[in-house]
């Protein structure tokens, strides 16, 4: 049964959220009803349907009150809320909700794992949020919390491990009935390592190894692990904390990053990759489909960049679109989820157009497009540009450098008024002479494909609506094969 707190969370988040018309959201990026959203969570297949929780305030556009929002879909792409699924409601988890994940049971029950954060003073005086691992069981729509929460608390940790960094489960059922899961945790001396449980039951839990650490190789704490097999490799995304910069793999700040093994082999921070070379990318997480794709969806917002929200804003926050993963040559790819081109509508094709003085295509403009440019080029070109969301005073371009091997996304002129950094430097190749750059359009957003998904950039954009051009420039001989399509998700 729903507390109190939960029942006062879905009204308000169905009150609040009528009053918010289809064309102040993103047309198929998932934001909250209403309110602050960030991680996604529980991203899982149940009765049918794509479920997806994610944590949410639904009472202001800033982070705090943390609760697990809640919507579904058929197809990855149109979402319908379901209501909150989690308030902070319990001693155990008073201070919040925080994220976790969710898988469907044998006996049919659908259990969420989840972060529970209990405010504690400690003996210095300061208070701090100890943090233990809950679950949860439901039907798709209503929830209810384990008797016996936590599952796992802190003298369930290894030496050394801090209780108040020990956070995001990420479950999952092995072929032989039993279950796994890592979670995030400090070593105590402020750097990330990544943790490893086994349980017979989902509630009965034990310490089995330590995955990864950083030994300071990979920024401080790390967060939302995920761990999956793929390709035949195994896979371990991390959202990292307090980055410097690793050429143009990493930059400063909050960073998401990709290592991958082979079986028996050990994760080497040392070869982590980007996973998005973007602005606005962080705490992602996967789901094996049906029919056996490994998906991935992120917050598509900046830490940095999280605490400003207009003063008429009634939501804040958006997720990226569900991503389809293949590991190959030792590289995690990425490309949009494949039930997006069922949206595909009037496409306009060019082939072989010569690129010089600035040039606009006839019907190459909008704001919800599906968009594939495959750039040539001879030696003597210095420069390739694209203009996105072009209009009177604003742009987001995209400039390609051949002889350095670099696409530099920036959106500077986007119409963002926040002082933060508004470029990237992506690495890629150009040593045969072309590009192929995937380009997702949404009214508030970019998301970047080059070279079939080896490298990925997101950001938000804030440009009117009615800013819709596009246009091509080179700086020396190159050509263009173009081909876009509307999107018409409604």
């Amino acid at each position: 049964m729903a507390s109190q707190m939960l029942q006062k969370a879905r009204a308000y988040e169905k009150e609040r959220g009528a009053q918010i018309r289809p064309r102040e959201r993103p047309g198929f990026h998932l934001t909250g009803e209403t309110g602050w959203i960030n991680d996604p969570n529980g991203f899982s297949f149940y009765k049918g349907a794509y479920h997806l929780f994610y944590q949410s305030n639904p009472y202001d556009t800033h982070w705090g009150a943390i609760h697990w929002g809640h919507a579904k879909s058929a197809d990855l792409v149109r979402w319908e809320y379901v209501g909150a699924a989690l308030a902070p409601d319990m001693p155990y988890d008073g201070a919040g909700c925080f994220s976790g994940s969710a898988l469907e049971l044998p006996d049919g029950r659908h259990l969420i794992m989840y972060t529970g954060v209990q405010d504690v003073r400690r003996e210095d005086g300061s208070l701090r949020g100890l943090q233990t691992q809950c679950v949860a069981f439901g039907d798709g729509v209503d929830y209810e919390k384990f008797q016996g929460n936590p599952v796992l608390a802190a003298g369930d940790l290894p030496e050394g491990a801090s209780p108040w960094d020990f956070r995001d489960p990420k479950l999952w059922r092995e072929p032989d009935g039993t279950y796994r899961m890592v979670a995030a945790n400090d070593r105590g001396d402020g750097r990330g390592q990544v943790l490893l449980f086994e349980s017979p039951d989902t509630v009965h839990w034990k310490y089995l190894s330590v995955l990864a650490q950083s030994r300071g190789e990979l920024g401080q704490m790390w967060e939302c692990p995920d761990y999956f097999r793929l390709g035949g490799k195994r896979v371990l995304t991390l959202s990292v904390m307090g980055m410097e910069p690793r050429g143009l793999e990493f930059h400063p700040g909050h960073n998401t990053a990709v290592l991958i093994a082979g079986e028996g082999e050990a994760f080497s921070a040392e070869g982590a990759r980007s996973l998005d070379y973007g602005l606005d990318f962080y705490a992602p997480q996967t789901m094996e489909t049906p029919d056996g794709r490994r998906i991935l969806v992120a917050w598509m917002q900046n830490w940095a960049a999280s605490g400003f929200a207009p003063p008429e804003a009634r939501y804040f926050g958006q997720l990226t679109l569900p991503r389809e993963l293949e590991c190959r040559e030792g590289r995690l790819l990425q490309k949009p989820v494949r039930e997006l081109e069922r949206y595909r509508a009037r496409p306009v094709v060019y082939a072989n157009v010569p690129l010089g003085e600035e040039t606009g295509l006839e019907g190459i403009r909008g704001v919800m497009l599906d968009l594939t440019v495959r750039l040539r080029w001879e030696e003597g070109c210095g420069s390739i540009r694209i203009a996105l969301r072009k209009g009177g005073v604003h742009e987001t371009t995209l400039t390609l450098s051949p002889g350095q091997g670099i696409l530099r996304l920036d959106r500077s002129r986007s119409g963002c008024l926040l002082d933060v950094v508004h470029t990237r430097d992506i690495p890629v190749d150009t040593g045969k002479g072309t590009l192929e750059l995937r380009l997702i359009l949404d009214r508030f957003s970019l998301e970047l494909f080059c070279d079939g998904g080896k490298q990925c950039a997101s950001a938000l954009l804030t440009t009117p609506e009615q800013e819709d051009g596009i246009s091509f420039y080179a700086q020396g001989p190159a050509w263009a094969d173009v081909e876009k399509y509307d999107l018409d998700v409604r």
